[in-house]
């Protein structure tokens, strides 16, 4: 059989597999895996296990290399050169990911207006041949030329790196977005950019293409508009898609509008085919919430489907000098904690110094409110897992000079903002609970549960520690490898002792360890810490992968690089692997963000004539495979598991490093994952229900 039969390239999006249910009534049946939404699953190819080593060069090949590299090999780059060289850059990746930021660096710029409030409307366009147009109504760019470059401000603007309104002169006091880096890097990874500038009575027109200027400067017509209008198509030599998708733009507008209170964001479709390639018919939404953060915590608490443990959402705001924080916070019954952090409306998806101010500061107001009304006993107080058990919660911060990680402002460095978060959060959340106390009790008493079950779940742990000091201290199932090296060691997670054995005389047992799952997989949405450990099922993982979990976990400790589950394709399979991929979200998020969980990817079908064999993944390969072996005399056969399969079969499609296809589980929202693994795994059932219909047509392969 030829390899490129086994190869396959595709990107799956969690919520597909998340709606493979065995039982949408029964909580336990739940719906079926992922990122995006959410972990987000893509494929990855493995050719070889081996670390690359640094080339093994003579002394004369040395020599001739030294001779190459000369004078003559340094290269300048100049204008937006340099952004089209290196674009990981400055959008952090060419990929999906990377596409949507040139419309989020255009919007930031936008909303910078509304910040200094100029701008109280915004509309993005995905344009019907697949270019996008933002317009807002501000002030639009100065019209004039600039005295330093002496070009036009708007060419400045689009043309030169760090040239824009926001580097100080008062045009801006707080900015995400930066014109100059954000506008000029669109420009420079767009085929062709339009902008069209109103100001100063007068529409002013120009156009680029790949980032140098197509039609000069132009003033054009009178208008009593004012405002910019931004059109370009993304350059296909650059990005590996082109193609928007309607559902990211639409978050990341909706987040806007929670964070601008009274600001309305648009989101336009004029695409003749959907996100999904089904025909569209032009739609429009609005977005605009007068009540801001408040709002926005309502909304992720609703999509959860959690209930609220008070009624009223909890805010504080407060400032200092030109800086600006306010929280918004709410309690629900389930157990995983939701915080999403904002600095000068940017997403800071790995938190940074206000998310560290408030966590402190909740900490501490809980315990000196508790121990204030006598509620603890002795020195007994909350830790911080304990008082964000259950807890949703929005931070914005404002502020000037904002001092992010990088250009996609993943984290925020400004130490003086921990300092101002804790402040305001320390003194206005007390005197909240002083003036609630009948919430501040709800609240202490789901954290005080949380407690005790944290003391249970150390207690386990500790039971566990010592069952393991009479024997050995890696699971009796394991069949472990020799290499001990992480970089290149592989443990498959493998659903019953059948596949198990299979996959035992299928693997290489230099990097590939085994670890067949014994029993039902807990559902970990369901289950505070304490039962974790006493899953027959998860405690094994836990111990071969010896990282441990929740506050022990460690990634330093490891013992393997990838961490591969191994079910069959079937419902059964697809339950396993939600519910381990709960597990991991849940206790080793670190796991899937740093890329160490894959879905492995056994055949559907083996396809059969006379002594040729194929294999099949899907429906269509497998007719595929049918009509190439000449139709008549070709037999397919549905693999029922993956312990129907030979160790040489399983090895050549499943497990072979240079044959085999990997799913590669990432978070790009974490969220929309939060939001629906709480849906699929939570106790309620009609959101389950709801988001099965919703979502049925969509499920491919299902074993009927």
């Amino acid at each position: 059989m030829e390899e490129n039969k086994i190869e396959k390239k595709e990107e799956v999006d969690a919520r597909e597999l998340l709606i493979e249910l065995r039982d949408a009534e029964a909580p336990e049946q739940s719906a079926e895996p992922t990122e995006p939404a959410e972990p987000v699953i893509e494929e990855v190819e493995f050719g070889t296990v081996d670390a690359p080593e640094r080339p093994n060069m003579t002394e004369e090949e040395k020599a001739v290399a030294a001779s190459e590299y000369d004078d003559s090999q340094i290269r300048v780059l100049e204008g937006l050169e340099a952004v089209r060289v290196r674009p990981g850059m400055y959008i952090g990746t060419t990929s999906e990911g990377g596409l949507h930021h040139l419309i989020y660096e255009i919007v930031d710029n936008s909303i910078d207006e509304a910040l200094a409030g100029f701008c109280d409307n915004i509309t993005v366009t995905l344009e019907s041949d697949g270019s996008v147009s933002v317009r807002d109504d501000g002030r639009g760019v100065p019209s004039g030329i600039n005295e330093t470059e002496g070009l036009p401000t708007l060419e400045v603007i689009f043309t030169i790196l760090h040239a824009g309104g926001k580097f100080g002169g008062g045009g801006y006091k707080i900015a995400g977005g930066l014109h100059g880096v954000g506008a000029s890097v669109v420009n420079a990874l767009s085929k062709r950019l339009e902008v069209v500038n109103c100001r100063d009575g007068y529409e002013y027109t120009m156009a680029f293409e790949r980032g140098k200027v197509a039609e000069p400067f132009t003033r054009g017509k009178e208008t009593d508009r004012h405002g910019l209008y931004v059109r370009f198509w993304p350059d296909d030599t650059i990005f590996e898609t082109t193609r928007f998708k309607a559902e990211i733009v639409r978050k990341r507008l909706r987040e806007q509008a929670f964070l601008n209170a009274g600001v309305s964001l648009t989101l336009v479709d004029e695409r003749p085919t959907n996100d999904r390639g089904e025909k569209n018919e032009r739609t429009e939404e609005n977005y605009c919430y007068e009540g801001g953060i408040r709002s926005f915590v309502e909304f992720l608490r609703t999509n959860k489907k959690a209930e609220a443990v008070h009624e009223d959402v909890i805010y504080v705001s407060g400032a200092k000098e030109t800086s600006i924080a306010e929280v918004a916070l709410q309690y629900c019954t389930d157990y995983s904690e939701a915080i999403v952090s904002f600095a000068n409306n940017m997403h800071t998806v790995e938190g940074g110094m206000h998310e560290d101010g408030f966590k402190r500061a909740l900490t501490d107001s809980f315990n000196d409110y508790g121990k204030k009304k006598g509620i603890f006993k002795g020195d007994d107080k909350l830790t911080g897992e304990d008082t964000r058990e259950g807890l949703v919660a929005v931070i914005s911060v404002k502020l000037e000079n904002a001092q992010f990680e990088s250009q996609t402002k993943a984290k925020l460095g400004n130490s003086e903002v921990r300092r101002l978060v804790y402040s305001i959060v320390r003194e206005r959340l007390t005197e909240y609970l002083e003036e609630n106390p009948r919430t501040a009790r709800a609240i202490i008493d789901k954290a005080m549960a949380a407690s005790r079950a944290r003391e249970a779940a150390r207690k386990a742990r500790e039971a566990s520690r010592k069952s393991l000091m009479k024997g050995s201290t890696l699971p009796g199932k394991l069949s472990d490898c020799h290499e001990k090296n992480v970089e290149v060691t592989e443990i498959f997670l493998v659903e019953g002792d059948s596949a198990g054995g299979s996959a035992k005389g299928a693997r290489n047992s230099t990097f590939q360890a085994i670890l067949p799952l014994r029993g039902k997989v807990l559902n970990v949405e369901k289950s505070r810490l304490d039962k974790v450990y006493g899953n027959p099922s998860l405690l094994p993982i836990i111990q071969a992968l010896g990282c441990g979990i929740g506050e022990d976990f460690d990634i330093e400790k490891l013992r393997y690089g990838k961490i591969i589950i191994m079910a069959d394709a079937d419902v059964d399979g697809s339950h396993i692997r939600i519910l381990l991929l709960t597990f991991f979200f849940r206790h080793m998020r670190q796991l899937i963000e740093d890329g160490h969980v894959f879905l492995a990817q056994p055949p559907l079908y083996k396809v059969t004539k006379g002594k040729q064999i194929r294999y099949a993944f899907s429906d269509e390969e497998r007719d595929a495979e049918i009509a190439e072996l000449g139709g008549t005399g070709v037999e397919a056969e549905r693999y029922k598991g993956l312990g129907e399969m030979d160790p040489s079969q399983l090895r050549e499609t499943t497990m072979d490093p240079a044959k085999r296809t990997l799913l590669k589980v990432n978070i790009e929202d974490a969220i929309v994952c939060d939001e629906v693994f709480s849906i699929l795994m939570g106790d309620k059932v009609e959101p389950r229900r709801e988001f099965i219909e919703k979502n049925a047509k969509y499920a491919e392969n299902l074993d009927i």
